[in-house]
Parts: C-alpha cells; structure tokens; sequence
C-alpha cells in the first residue's frame, strides 16, 4: 500500500523586515504559529495555490518567487502533506487580518518569531532558507 502523498504550499513573505504568521486555527497545527498556506486544489498550480491561500488566511495580495524548499509532515490517515514554500513578496497594503482557517494574523521580528509557538520543523527550515537573515 503506497502513502498518500497531499500538494501543499506555504507563502514565506518578509515585508520591511518582518515575517508574516498566521496562528492556525485547525488541525494540523492548531493553535500554533505558521507561515499561511494550505492543499493544493485540483487545477492549481503551486503558485496559484499559494497565492489564493494568502488571501483566503490574511487577505494580502502577493507576488509568488522561486522555491524556497519543500518539507514533508504528517498528515491523518498515514498521508504526507509535501509543502512548497515559496518566497513571495506583497502586492499591496500591508494590513492583514485573520480569515478563514487563521485565529490569528501578525507581522513578526526575528526575536519575536523565536519565542512563538510554531509548528514543528518551521524555524529549522526558514533557517536553512537563510529566511530568519532577512528578519530585524
């Protein structure tokens, strides 16, 4: 029997120094802090998933980049969500606020984002990223 394997994106957005979370606001990660992102829907490519998903969580408008990484997690049911991180930039006003599956929406520093509860694997990846260097 062969795992499945769900698409999933991630936006890393630095905007003036700072990080853009969201406090999850279901499973997977209820409760902890992560960067906006989601499934990929049948039809999507990557970076229109990652785009609609910024949205959906913060209402910002973004600019999809390159790849960043890709990581692997746990999903229920013996799944594996496969997330691509992409860097974005913002399109737009910088006045987020939490929707959809988000409790909660900020802009973080460095310092700040090392003290939040984060899902597993999020310092360690935005780090091999070199994403926390772009942070004040």
């Amino acid at each position: 029997m062969s795992t499945r394997r769900i698409p999933c994106v991630g936006a890393v957005l630095v905007h003036e120094g700072r990080l853009l979370l969201v406090r999850r606001g279901r499973s997977p990660g209820q409760g902890l802090w992560s960067v906006p992102g989601g499934r990929v829907e049948a039809g999507e490519t990557v970076a229109e998933a990652c785009g609609r998903e910024v949205v959906e969580e913060t209402g910002l408008r973004v600019r999809t980049g390159e790849l960043l990484g890709t990581v692997e997690r746990a999903a229920p049911g013996s799944g594996i969500y496969v997330i691509d991180d992409l860097d974005c930039t913002l399109d737009g006003p910088a006045d987020a606020r939490a929707g959809d599956d988000a409790n909660e929406v900020r802009w973080v520093s460095r310092a700040e984002l090392e003290t939040l509860p984060c899902v597993d694997g999020l310092l360690e990846a935005l780090r091999g990223w070199q994403v926390l260097d772009r942070l004040t």
